[in-house]
C-alpha cells in the first residue's frame, strides 16, 4: 500500500496548514542558514542546532540528529538543500517511535477485532485540551460507525463535568456521570458496567488534570485502572496521554511525570496549529519511546488528525510535493 493509499491529499493539506508557524520557524531558518554555503560545516552544523532547540526538540535530540546528518554529510564532497532536507527526513523519521495504526497501513479510526469494549483511558494536566480531544476521538469513532461513551471521572471539577458533556451532545453519544466529588474509579466502573450491558464499542474515561507531580492523583490513576479491569479484564486497551504542544518544555516534563506514574500507551499533542514550537512532536516521541497517534491542528470537531510520522516531518521540511 502507498502512503498516499491511505493519507488523503485533503488531510495532508490540513496537516501543512496546521504546522505552518513550525515549519516557518525551522524551515525558514535552515533555509537562511544555509543560503550562500558550499558546504555542510561545523558553522552550520551550530546553527542547525540552536534552530532545533529552539523549536523545542530538545537537547538530547537534537544531539542525535546533528550528530547523524554529520556522519552522512562526511562521505559528500556537496550537499545542496534539497539533499539536506531528504537527509533530515530521513534520520528524524527513524527517530520518531512507529504508531502502530500508520504503521499497519491504517489512516482510519478503527478497533481491533475481538477487543469489546475498547477502552481508552485519558490522562493530562488542565488546560492542555484534554477534554476537546475526547470529545473529537467520540466524534471520529462514531463516525466510523461505532457505538461510543464516554466517563465522565474528573469529579473534581464542575467546569470539566460540563465540557464533557456538552462535547458528548455534540458527537452525540452517551456521557456518565455522577455527582461533583465522587470517587472517580466508581464513575470509570459504572462508565464500563453500562458499556458492557448496552454493546458499546468503545469507551473513553477522561480523569482529573490537577498538577502532575501530585501523588494523590497518580495513585487515583492507578486505582481507577485497577477498578476498570474488574470489568473489563486487560482495560484500559489505551492510556493516551494528552500534551500541550505549545507548551514547550513543559510538555516534557509532563510527559516525563505521567510515564512514569502510569504506563502511557500513546500521545496526543494539541495546538499544533497556533505554536511555532511543534518540534516538541519530534523530542517528546524520541525520549520517552512513546508513539504519537494524534495531533489537534484546530478547535473543530473534525480536527484531530492520526499521526504520520513521514508526513510530519516533510511538512515541516518542505517536501510538500
Amino acid at each position: 500500500m502507498g502512503f498516499f493509499d491511505f493519507f488523503s491529499r485533503e488531510k495532508k493539506q490540513t496537516l501543512d496548514r496546521g504546522l505552518q508557524k513550525t515549519k516557518e520557524g525551522v524551515f525558514g531558518k535552515l533555509r537562511r542558514a544555509f543560503t550562500g554555503r558550499r558546504t555542510i560545516d561545523d558553522d552550520f552544523l551550530d546553527e542547525l542546532e540552536e534552530i532545533f532547540i529552539t523549536s523545542d526538540v530538545g537537547a538530547e535530540t537534537t544531539i542525535k540528529i546533528i550528530d547523524r546528518i554529520q556522519e552522512r554529510v562526511q562521505r559528500d564532497k556537496y550537499v545542496d538543500m534539497e539533499e539536506l532536507n531528504s537527509m533530515l527526513c530521513e534520520e528524524i523519521c527513524d527517530l520518531l517511535a512507529e504508531n502502530p495504526t500508520t504503521a499497519q497501513g491504517n489512516g482510519a479510526f478503527a478497533i481491533p477485532e475481538g477487543r469489546k469494549p475498547y477502552v481508552i483511558m485519558v490522562v493530562g494536566v488542565n488546560g492542555v485540551g484534554k477534554t476537546t480531544t475526547i470529545g473529537k476521538l467520540a466524534h471520529a469513532y462514531k463516525s466510523a460507525g461505532y457505538k461510543v461513551m464516554l466517563g465522565a471521572a474528573d469529579t473534581f471539577r464542575a467546569a470539566a463535568v460540563e465540557q464533557l458533556d456538552e462535547w458528548g451532545k455534540r458527537a452525540n453519544v452517551t456521557v456518565i456521570k455522577q455527582q461533583l466529588g465522587s470517587d472517580a474509579a466508581a464513575v470509570a466502573f459504572d462508565t464500563l458496567s453500562s458499556a458492557v450491558a448496552n454493546d458499546v464499542d468503545v469507551v473513553i474515561i477522561d480523569t482529573a488534570g490537577r498538577l502532575h507531580n501530585k501523588k494523590g492523583l497518580m495513585d487515583e490513576l492507578t486505582k481507577i485502572k485497577r477498578v476498570m479491569e474488574r470489568v473489563v479484564p486487560g482495560a484500559p486497551d489505551e492510556v493516551l496521554l494528552v500534551l500541550d504542544g505549545s507548551t514547550g518544555q513543559n510538555a516534557f516534563e509532563q510527559a516525563r511525570q505521567f510515564s512514569a506514574a502510569t504506563q502511557v500507551t500513546d500521545l496526543a499533542i494539541t495546538k499544533l496549529d497556533g505554536t511555532a514550537r511543534g518540534g516538541v512532536v519530534i523530542g517528546i516521541s524520541d525520549q520517552f519511546h512513546i508513539p504519537v497517534k494524534y495531533i489537534g491542528l484546530g478547535e473543530g470537531i473534525n480536527d484531530l488528525q492520526i499521526f504520520n510520522k513521514r508526513a510530519f516531518v516533510e511538512s515541516l521540511f518542505g517536501n510538500n510535493e
